[in-house]
C-alpha cells in the first residue's frame, strides 16, 4: 500500500516523511551517504578509480595521449574531463540522444578543476610548442543514484592522485620522440577540491546528499565546490532562488563534507 501511495502521490509521500524531520531512507536532512574508493582497478588506464556515493556508482579511467599544445599556451598541456550517462546507469538516459545532463556535468568538472587549480598544466609539457600531455579523464556512470558530479570529482582526483606517466624525451633536431613505459613517474596533484550537492523541496527544506529520487522532486538543486576551505564554484540550473541564509547553511554543510572527503582520499592513498 505504501508503494501505490509513493507512485501516486510522491510529494506527499515525501513530505510525511519530512514532517517528523526524516527521509525516507532513514537519513537526517544533512546526513551523507557512506563514500567507498577503490583505485588502480583498471590496468589499461594511465590512472584509475571508483567511486561510490551511496549507491551512485561512477568509474574514471585516465587515458595520457601525447600531443601538440596550443598556439596560445606553447607550454601546457591539457587535461579533458569528460562525463558518459548511458541508460545502463538510469532508464532517464536514452543511447544515441544528446544528453544535457553528461554535457552539463562536464562542464561543471572542467571549470572546478580550473577554478581549483587542480594541476600545473605547465608540468604536462615535454618540449615547448611541440610536444605536451593530454589527460582525457574518462568518468563512467554505472549507477545514477543522484550527486553525480560530487562522485565524479572525488574519481578524477583519485585517479590523478594514482596516475603515472610513462617517461618520453623529445628529440628536436630530428623531431623524434622516445617513451619508455618501463619508467613511470606520479604527476602532483595541487589541490583536490570537494564538491556537495544539496536541494531544496517545498522552497524551505534543504536537503544534502540527495538521492536520484530525492533530485526529481527538488525545487532547485545546488552544487558546492570548495577547495582549501574556501568556494571554488557553484552551479545552480534554475530552479527557486536562495536567500543569503539558505547559502550560508549550504556552504557550511559543503564545507563540512570537504573534510570527510579528504580524510577518506588520504587514507586510500597513501
Amino acid at each position: 500500500m505504501a508503494e501505490q501511495y509513493k507512485l501516486i502521490h510522491p510529494s506527499k509521500y515525501y513530505r510525511d516523511y519530512l514532517n517528523v524531520n526524516i527521509r525516507p531512507d532513514g537519513r537526517e536532512f544533512d546526513k551523507l551517504r557512506p563514500n567507498a574508493i577503490n583505485v588502480g582497478s583498471i590496468t589499461t588506464a594511465d590512472g584509475s578509480a571508483i567511486v561510490k556515493v551511496g549507491n551512485t556508482n561512477v568509474v574514471c579511467g585516465i587515458r595520457a595521449e601525447l600531443a601538440k599544445p596550443k598556439a596560445s599556451t606553447p607550454d601546457q598541456g591539457f587535461l579533458v574531463p569528460t562525463i558518459e550517462l548511458t541508460p545502463l546507469c538510469s532508464p532517464k538516459y536514452r543511447t544515441g540522444s544528446s544528453n544535457e545532463d553528461a554535457e552539463l556535468y562536464s562542464a561543471a568538472l572542467n571549470d572546478i578543476l580550473i577554478n581549483a587549480d587542480c594541476l600545473d598544466l605547465k608540468k604536462l609539457c615535454i618540449y615547448k610548442e611541440k610536444l605536451v600531455w593530454c589527460l582525457y579523464c574518462d568518468i563512467s556512470c554505472l549507477d545514477h543514484d543522484g550527486c553525480v558530479i560530487d562522485a565524479s570529482l572525488i574519481a578524477v582526483i583519485a585517479a590523478l592522485r594514482n596516475l603515472k606517466l610513462p617517461k618520453v624525451s623529445y628529440d628536436a633536431e630530428i623531431e623524434k620522440i622516445s617513451v619508455d613505459t618501463s619508467i613511470r613517474e606520479s604527476i602532483e596533484v595541487k589541490s583536490s577540491p570537494v564538491s556537495t550537492t544539496l536541494m531544496v523541496f517545498d522552497d524551505n527544506v534543504i536537503i544534502t546528499d540527495p538521492t536520484a529520487e530525492e533530485e526529481s522532486l527538488s525545487s532547485c538543486i545546488l552544487t558546492i565546490a570548495v577547495c582549501n576551505g574556501e568556494v571554488c564554484y557553484i552551479l545552480k540550473p534554475g530552479g527557486t532562488p536562495f536567500n543569503s541564509e539558505q547559502m550560508d547553511l549550504c556552504i557550511k554543510r559543503a564545507l563540512a563534507r570537504e573534510k570527510s572527503v579528504l580524510k577518506l582520499l588520504n587514507n586510500v592513498l597513501k
